[in-house]
């Protein structure tokens, strides 16, 4: 059975989740390293499944300019950084400056530290300042930020350039009525409503793992 947190969805069922990742190849040491660290501390991370898909994403769209906004260790960084290429440049962000450290001792050990530029801060505010824009950009900052982040985000990103956000069916509670107090929910189902009611964008909404959203700025 499935153990990681990482890797459970929440609404998908147990025995085809076991299926899907057994498909998977076995990940290289500096990856697996991050995959054992996050499970063993609680740290959200994407899981191979969805950085698969990233690196299909950055491949087939020939992104060289991203922007994550929300990396910790940077697992999806070191992903997103290998599938760029030598000629590529990821913008890590994060808000935790003990994780940001964690994050460049991989990116190090990965081979992708020259392609990562590391920001410590408010990842809404950091992909508004950095100059230029970008040819995909991934959103995984706090669930009650994703509308805001998609605010700051949208004009950043070239046309035609792709924009991913993670989590976005949030264990399933997005397809349900959210709690008054539920922030994180409330904003998943906001973020999900505005993308696929957006003139700027077209989205799909891909049931793995936790949910993943790929829009394409028309």
């Amino acid at each position: 059975m499935i153990r990681s947190e990482n890797l459970r969805s929440g609404y998908i069922q147990d025995d085809v989740e076991e299926y899907l990742y057994s498909l998977l190849p076995e990940r290289d040491a500096v990856v697996k390293e991050i995959e054992d660290y996050a499970e063993e501390h609680r740290v959200p991370i994407i899981g191979p499944a969805v950085a698969r898909l990233l690196t299909m994403l950055v491949q087939a769209s020939s992104a060289k300019r991203i922007f994550e906004m929300g990396s910790a260790i940077g697992y999806s960084t070191v992903w997103l950084a290998r599938a760029a290429g030598a000629q590529g440049k990821v913008f890590y962000t994060d808000g935790d400056p003990e994780k940001a450290k964690r994050a460049a001792v991989y990116f190090r050990m990965a081979g992708v530290a020259k392609r990562v530029e590391v920001q410590v801060g408010d990842a809404l505010a950091l992909v508004k300042k950095t100059p230029g824009k970008f040819d995909l950009v991934f959103i995984d900052v706090d669930k009650h930020q994703y509308p805001a982040a998609l605010v700051a985000a949208l004009p950043k990103l070239k046309r035609g350039g792709l924009l991913v956000a993670d989590n976005t069916l949030w264990s399933g509670k997005a397809a349900r009525p959210a709690a008054a107090d539920d922030k994180d929910t409330k904003g998943i189902q906001e973020f999900n409503r505005v993308v696929y009611a957006s003139k700027e964008l077209y989205p799909a909404l891909i049931p793995l793992r936790d949910g993943v959203t790929v829009c394409v700025k028309q």
